[in-house]
């Protein structure tokens, strides 16, 4: 299992960003979490396969139609946690 750590940066606060990823994570069966910043960004945590994670990336970076997605930093970490679900914080 890989973790990944997203920094998604642009227009991603109120336009159901986080919503929009929970969702995808979920039918993608990815575990972690999405939370929004307090600079404006968007922050998720993704536990799973490599290939669908990257599935999911490339949906973040669409993100929904309210959306407008200038970036997203990828950083691979270590997993410390081990999610049993996808949640929004």
């Amino acid at each position: 299992m890989q973790q990944v750590h997203l920094l998604i940066s642009g227009k991603v606060q109120g336009v159901w960003y986080r919503v929009f990823v929970q969702k995808n994570a979920r039918e993608l069966g990815l575990t972690g979490w999405v939370k929004n910043t307090d600079e404006g960004h968007v922050e998720a945590m993704v536990q799973g396969n490599t290939d669908v994670i990257e599935s999911l990336i490339k949906l973040c970076r669409q993100g929904p139609p309210l959306a407008d997605v200038k970036n997203i930093a990828v950083t691979q970490e270590e997993s410390k946690d081990s999610y049993t679900d996808f949640a929004i914080w």
